[in-house]
């Protein structure tokens, strides 16, 4: 069965946003529409957003909605102490995770690890061959995401990884790499691929076995290139959107959701659509948006 899920992302709620700026959602309004727009899940967020491992599980029985998963990344190429650092936060994060799972046993999230990347790849949003970890830093970077695997284990939830732009697993063969020297399974970002030289429809089938999670997001690949050379090109991309309502970028998404059902697929599908607020029109917007991405998928998913 795919159920599919959105993500506060998708309404502003991340990093990148200036809540100075523009009042984001809190986790009673933000779940209230991701239920209204018609999806059977949601995403973490940052943490605290839908409350403790108290209160989480009873503000998802509210909006009748399960947790999907959500974005937990670690220093993988930092220092010893950095790690540890992030480790102890994932530690954190897996006690929500592991409350929302006791509270709602057949709608298992995944915990989403990812890497925290470096100032050298978030400048270089894209990758490129002379960005890749080499040698011991590398065999190091793997044998710390099969660490961050092991401990999401032991916690008795399964993990996923999250290849994503400005990190060290972004391009194609970097996801590769991670796929050969680790065990863990991959949630498979059609956005993020597209923005790091792959191609969702010709990829899905060659990794198809080792996904176990899919992010359904649409992306502009021309921003990418208009944002190459400014002073801050990450957040560029972002404010620029990059990722648009489904349809509107370079995704063939008839293709790759026939091709997601056909596999076989059994689990979340997630919807997002990256934004930074800008001002009281983008909210309007983004729900809206995110109204018209489920209504998208009513073929497959009525």
């Amino acid at each position: 069965m795919i159920r599919t899920a959105n993500a506060p992302v998708s309404y502003g709620v991340f990093e990148l946003s200036r809540p100075d700026l523009v009042p984001l959602p809190d986790g009673e309004q933000l779940a209230a529409w991701v239920a209204e727009a018609g999806y059977d899940g949601v995403d973490l967020g940052p943490s605290g957003l839908f409350g403790d491992r108290e209160s989480l599980p009873a503000l998802l029985r509210r909006h009748g909605l399960g947790l999907a998963g959500g974005w937990v990344d670690l220093p993988f190429s930092g220092t010893d102490e950095e790690f540890d650092h992030g480790m102890r936060g994932l530690d954190s994060a897996l006690e929500l995770f592991r409350a929302a799972a006791d509270a709602d046993p057949d709608r298992l999230p995944k915990p989403t690890i990812a890497d925290s990347g470096s100032p050298e790849r978030k400048a270089r949003p894209g990758g490129a061959p002379e960005l890749e970890l080499d040698g011991d830093a590398w065999h190091r970077f793997a044998d710390r995401v099969q660490r961050a695997a092991d401990r999401t284990r032991a916690a008795g939830l399964e993990p996923t990884f999250h290849h994503h732009a400005s990190t060290y697993v972004e391009t194609p063969h970097e996801i590769e790499r991670l796929l050969a020297d680790t065990d863990i399974g991959l949630t498979f970002d059609t956005g993020h691929l597209l923005i790091g030289g792959g191609d969702p429809v010709t990829d899905f089938p060659r990794w198809r076995e080792r996904i176990n999670h899919i992010h359904l997001k649409d992306a502009d690949r021309g921003v990418l290139r208009r944002a190459a050379g400014t002073d801050d090109p990450m957040r560029e991309i972002w404010q620029r959107r990059v990722f648009v309502a489904l349809g509107d970028g370079d995704l063939d998404v008839d293709r790759i959701v026939d091709a997601i059902v056909e596999s076989g697929y059994d689990g979340w599908l997630v919807v997002e659509q990256d934004v930074i607020l800008q001002d009281a029109a983008d909210v309007e917007r983004a729900r809206a948006d995110q109204v018209a991405n489920r209504e998208r998928l009513r073929r497959w998913f009525a």
